[in-house]
C-alpha cells in the first residue's frame, strides 16, 4: 500500500479557501474513484468533492466547520500500488495528485506524507498574550492575517503567536480583539462561506461606487391579472416576478447603460452584450444572487421556467459557481418580506439593481376617478459613473408604464 495525500484543490474564480461542511466519509473507510468524500462550502456555492483515488481513508486533516486553504492537505489515501498513477516516487514530483476539480497547490514531498504537526485540544490552547518584541523583527504571520490585523487596529508586534514556530494565527489576533467585558451574554457567530463573500462584496460595492437610488410607485394590478390568468389556463406557475423580469430584460435593451459596467484598470465603461439576469435569494446559508444566462432572449414563459429551477437550485444550496457569478444587472424582491421600498447595493461588477416592494391594495386614481388597485414601489440604484440620473429615471420610468399596460404580445410570450 502507497501513501497518498489529497490536499484542497484550486475549487475556481480565484478562491483561496473553503468551509469544511460535511464529510462523507470516515477513516478507515474504503472508497471508489470519483466516490464523494466531503461537502465543502466556497463564498461562491456549496460544492462536492470527488475522491482522486480508489483506496482507504488513511487520515482526515480537517474538522467539520473548519476553514480550509487551497493546498492544505485534506486527506491521505492508502492506495495499491496498481491504483497510484506514477511508476516511482520521482514522477510524483512532476505532476500533481489527479482529481476532477482542480489540482491546487503541488505537494512539497513525494512519497509517504509528511504528517501535520500535533493540534492543540480545544480549550488547551494557550490564549494569545500582549507582549512587547524586538521591533526589528517582523512578526510572523500570513497576509490574510496581516490584513485581518489591520482592519482590527491590532499591532502585530504586540501579539504572541501560538501557531506552529510561533506563527500568528487569525485566533490570536481574534483573541486580542475581543478584550472586551460584555454587559451580558452574547453570541458569537463565525463568518464564513456565502456571508462573508457577500459582506466583502457588499463593502467593496458601497465604497466604490457612487450609488444613486430613485424609485417609482406603480399600478401592477394589470401585471398581477396576467400573472393570474396564465397560471389559471397553464396549469403552472407564472409570478409577477416573471413579467417584471422579462420587461427589465426588455428595458436593458433600450438602456444598455444599465446593462454595463464601469472598469477602473482602463477607466472605460463596458457594456454587456447580452443579459446575465440575477435574482437575489435569501437562503440558509445567507444571500446568493444566482442569474439566469442570456435572459434577453427568453420570452416570458422561458423566463418563468428559469426562475422556477434557478430559485429552486439556490434554494437547496445547489447552485454552481457558473450560476453566481457572471451576472450583468440584478433584481431583488423585498416585497416578499411586506416591506415597501430600499436603497438595494449594487452587486460588483454591475451599474444597475432593482428593488420590488411589497404589492399592497391602496385607493390610486384609475380612470378618472378612484380605485382599490395593487400598487407597488420600484426602487432603482445605479453606478453614478456609468448612469446619469436621467438615464437612470427614464429606465425606471418605462419599466413602470410598461408594468401597468403589460400585455402577451409586448412581453413576447413563447
Amino acid at each position: 500500500m502507497t501513501l497518498r495525500e489529497f490536499r484542497l484543490p484550486d475549487l475556481g474564480e480565484g478562491l483561496t479557501e473553503s468551509d469544511l461542511v460535511t464529510w462523507r466519509v470516515a477513516e478507515g473507510d474504503v472508497v471508489a474513484l470519483n466516490q464523494i468524500i466531503a461537502d465543502v462550502e466556497t463564498a461562491k456555492a456549496l460544492v462536492e468533492l470527488p475522491s482522486p483515488y480508489t483506496g482507504v481513508v488513511a487520515e482526515l486533516h480537517a474538522r467539520e466547520g473548519e476553514t480550509v486553504n487551497v493546498g492544505d492537505p485534506l486527506v491521505t489515501f492508502a492506495v495499491t500500488e496498481a491504483a497510484t498513477t506514477a511508476p516511482a516516487p520521482a514522477a510524483v514530483e512532476e505532476s500533481p495528485a489527479p482529481n476532477l476539480v482542480g489540482y491546487g497547490a503541488r505537494p512539497e514531498h513525494s512519497g509517504r506524507p509528511v504528517r501535520r504537526a500535533r493540534k492543540v485540544p480545544e480549550g488547551a490552547r494557550p490564549a494569545a498574550a500582549v507582549v512587547r518584541r524586538d521591533r526589528g523583527e517582523r512578526p510572523r504571520s500570513t497576509p490574510p492575517v496581516r490584513h485581518l490585523a489591520r482592519q482590527l487596529g491590532i499591532d502585530l508586534e504586540r501579539v504572541t503567536g501560538t501557531g506552529p514556530g510561533g506563527l500568528i494565527t487569525r485566533d490570536d489576533v481574534a483573541s486580542v480583539a475581543n478584550r472586551v467585558v460584555d454587559a451580558g451574554p452574547v453570541t458569537r457567530i463565525p463568518i464564513r462561506g456565502v456571508r462573508k463573500h457577500t459582506a466583502a462584496a457588499m463593502v467593496a460595492s458601497a465604497f466604490t461606487a457612487p450609488h444613486v437610488t430613485v424609485f417609482h410607485t406603480i399600478d401592477v394590478t394589470p401585471a398581477r391579472d396576467l400573472a393570474a390568468r396564465l397560471t389559471a389556463e397553464r396549469g403552472t406557475k407564472v409570478g409577477l416576478l416573471a413579467i417584471v423580469a422579462r420587461a427589465v430584460c426588455l428595458g436593458l435593451a433600450a438602456h444598455p447603460e444599465l446593462n454595463s459596467r464601469w472598469e477602473d484598470a482602463t477607466q472605460e465603461i463596458v457594456q454587456y452584450g447580452y443579459v446575465n439576469l440575477g435574482i437575489a435569494a435569501a437562503t440558509d446559508r445567507g444571500l446568493v444572487v444566482p442569474n439566469v444566462k442570456d435572459a434577453g432572449t427568453l420570452g416570458l414563459s422561458g423566463m418563468a421556467e428559469a426562475l422556477a429551477t434557478l430559485t429552486t437550485e439556490a434554494r437547496a444550496g445547489k447552485a454552481t459557481p457558473e450560476r453566481l457569478t457572471g451576472g450583468t444587472f440584478t433584481i431583488t424582491n423585498i416585497g416578499v418580506f411586506g416591506v415597501e421600498a430600499g436603497t438595494p447595493i449594487l452587486n460588483p461588477g454591475e451599474a444597475g439593481i432593482l428593488a420590488l416592494g411589497a404589492a399592497q391594495r391602496r385607493p390610486w386614481e384609475f380612470e378618472g376617478g378612484l380605485a382599490l388597485r395593487e400598487v407597488m414601489t420600484l426602487s432603482l440604484s445605479f453606478d453614478h459613473r456609468v448612469v446619469d440620473g436621467a438615464q437612470g429615471s427614464m429606465f425606471l420610468a418605462e419599466l413602470g408604464a410598461m408594468l401597468e399596460r403589460v400585455d402577451t404580445d409586448e412581453l413576447g410570450d413563447r
